[in-house]
């Protein structure tokens, strides 16, 4: 691999300069193999590492005092990974892969020159830290004021709207990559009750799964049945720093 997929990220949202580019290729010169169900990051276990994703699929989660498990946030390729335990001395959530992936490890004290030295990026990293509390935000409420449908709904747009971003050649139809127990820590249900609501999208010819693969049949009537809102579009990113 080559260049950097952080950058290919923010390239779609603003065009970089030689020296941003430069910079963030940086951040990924080191690779790390992480395989399927291991965890690259424990939660309340002491952390000096960020990362970033460079293939594959992971979750950050933190466990309840009940023993269960709840999902915070699905991750993909060109995420920067542990931003919130750059603040702590122990981290706050537990990283994990769902599939063999790689990850680029750089120490907390390179975020604070690429701050230095680029502010327009330092810009950026906080654009999308704010996306992501802010489609939490959206879970949070849908946990508790949505129907098991709209949460199931919803993480299915999600989901192919992320792979999207990063494979220009998915439309309606995409890989998965979940079981059902993580769709469940993910809305807050039950393998079974995950079950029946994907059976109910089915039957209701708003989604067709055929091999591990989900099909939108009718995005709009998905969309409606969410009430959901993507988040990484209508974006206003004016206000940021000219780059140096």
């Amino acid at each position: 691999m080559s260049g950097s997929c952080f950058a290919e990220v923010l390239r779609e949202l603003v065009e970089l300069t030689p020296s941003e580019q430069e910079a963030l290729e940086r951040l990924e010169e080191r690779q790390r193999h992480v395989r399927r169900g291991a965890v690259l990051q424990r939660e309340n276990e002491a952390c000096g590492e960020l990362f970033i994703l460079r293939k594959g699929l992971m979750m950050s989660y933190v466990l309840l005092d009940d023993g269960s498990r709840q999902i915070l946030r699905f991750l993909f390729p060109g995420d920067m990974l542990g931003i919130s335990s750059a603040m702590y001395r122990e981290a706050p959530e537990t990283l994990s892969a769902l599939s063999d992936c790689v990850v680029c490890p750089f120490d907390r004290s390179v975020l604070s020159e690429l701050m230095v030295d680029h502010p327009r990026l330092a810009g950026m990293v906080l654009v999308y830290s704010q996306i992501e509390r802010v489609a939490l935000t959206d879970r949070l409420a849908a946990l508790g004021r949505t129907s098991a449908k709209a949460r199931v709904a919803a993480l299915l747009l999600e989901l192919r709207n992320r792979l999207r971003a990063i494979d220009k050649s998915i439309d309606n139809a995409f890989a998965l990559g979940l079981t059902q127990e993580e769709i469940g820590d993910a809305t807050g249900l039950t393998a079974v009750h995950v079950n029946r609501m994907l059976r109910q999208l089915e039957e209701e010819g708003l989604i067709a799964r055929e091999a591990g693969r989900v099909t939108l049949r009718d995005e709009r009537a998905l969309k409606r049945a969410a009430n959901y809102v993507n988040r990484y579009e209508g974006l206003d990113l004016g206000w940021l720093p000219k780059p140096r």
